[in-house]
């Protein structure tokens, strides 16, 4: 069993980064669009879909000009992690190609440390697409293309790597990868090996349906897990998202479902804790919501604070994400968390 969160050694200050993420590493290309020219695309509304190659060329050419920034929900934690002034660190991998480079670019100049494996495909395969739409109901749907993202093998882990950081966050889109068995397997040993915190994300229900029963043999490695409504209704098949949350809680898990503009649930040892959501004059774009409230938890829980306020954070940083287009925060989430009293 893993480290759980309330026994996060003191003595794992002197790690080099505070977290490490590992996880799909995407150049999302953000647009508007309306329901039917998601239906045109060829993609399920409101979801993330995997899409090959000509897919991927109809919704370049039906979107046209898009804004172009790095991305993957992984990622965009570690982005927010740093805007708190936290030292993460990101595993992935991209393409020797432009995109490659200003991936790694936009991740220093995020504050994250960039640990990335560099793949020359055979078949000329390019660093992972995201195409994101953004519908007039201010949801998102997202058109993946993995190109050599989903390259990631348990051979890319070094054998010490787990043992840099005090938790390890990873989630459910690490399952479709091709070596996603030994590549599970690989961070759940390296974790207990060096007594390092699991954090897993669902990520989106239809993970959730394709990877189901991988999911929860996941679960007793893991001490918090994040969710939204959706996610944990579909793993647990029940409607009560306190009964969901509390069916797959093992031990001293925390699992944490936001639920949009109700806030989030976090149930764990102590019981149930509600959070309201922060309010947000003009709500654009949802994307990296759950991405964000996911930073600010894990930014609060390695530096110490409770659960409570961690997620306080966790509802600062989302509500901070949703009122601009694009995942990743446009202010220094440490100054805005000082600014609204929710720390010193």
């Amino acid at each position: 069993m893993t480290n759980r969160l309330e026994n996060i050694n003191p003595a794992l200050n002197d790690r080099t980064f505070d977290v490490i993420c590992i996880g799909t590493a995407l150049i999302d290309h953000l647009s508007f669009a309306d329901l039917s020219t998601v239906a045109e695309i060829g993609v399920s509304p409101r979801t993330m879909t995997l899409i090959d190659d000509l897919t991927a060329a109809r919704a370049r050419a039906t979107l046209g000009e898009a804004k172009i920034v790095s991305g993957g929900t992984v990622a965009n934690t570690a982005a927010g992690i740093a805007s708190f002034s936290g030292r993460p660190a990101f595993l992935g991998a991209v393409a020797r190609d432009a995109f490659g480079e200003q991936y790694s670019r936009d991740l220093s100049d995020a504050g994250v440390t960039p640990l990335l494996v560099e793949i020359a495909s055979d078949d000329d395969a390019a660093t992972g697409a995201c195409y994101v739409m953004v519908t007039p109901d201010q949801e998102r749907t997202m058109a993946t293309h993995l190109g050599v993202s989903g390259l990631l093998s348990a051979d890319d882990i070094d054998d010490d790597l787990l043992g840099q950081c005090r938790l390890c966050y990873f989630d459910g889109y690490l399952l479709d990868f091709p070596e996603a068995e030994r590549l599970v397997e690989k961070i759940v040993s390296s974790a207990k090996k060096y007594n390092t915190t699991l954090a897993l994300g669902l990520a989106d229900p239809f993970v959730v349906e394709r990877h189901r029963d991988a999911l929860i043999a996941l679960l007793p490695h893991v001490s918090l897990l994040f969710s939204n409504q959706d996610e944990i209704q579909s793993l647990s098949g029940l409607g009560s998202v306190v009964d969901a949350a509390d069916k797959y809680r093992l031990d001293a898990m925390t699992v944490v479902v936001t639920r949009g503009e109700l806030g989030a649930v976090i149930v764990g040892p102590s019981g149930v804790i509600e959070i309201a959501a922060v309010p947000v004059e003009t709500v654009v774009d949802v994307t990296g919501a759950g991405d964000l409230f996911a930073a600010g938890m894990i930014y609060g829980i390695v530096r110490g604070v409770d659960t409570a306020t961690g997620a306080r954070l966790g509802a600062l940083a989302a509500s901070e994400v949703i009122s601009h287009l694009g995942a990743r925060p446009e202010c220094s989430l440490i100054d805005l968390a000082r600014s609204s009293g929710i720390i010193q």
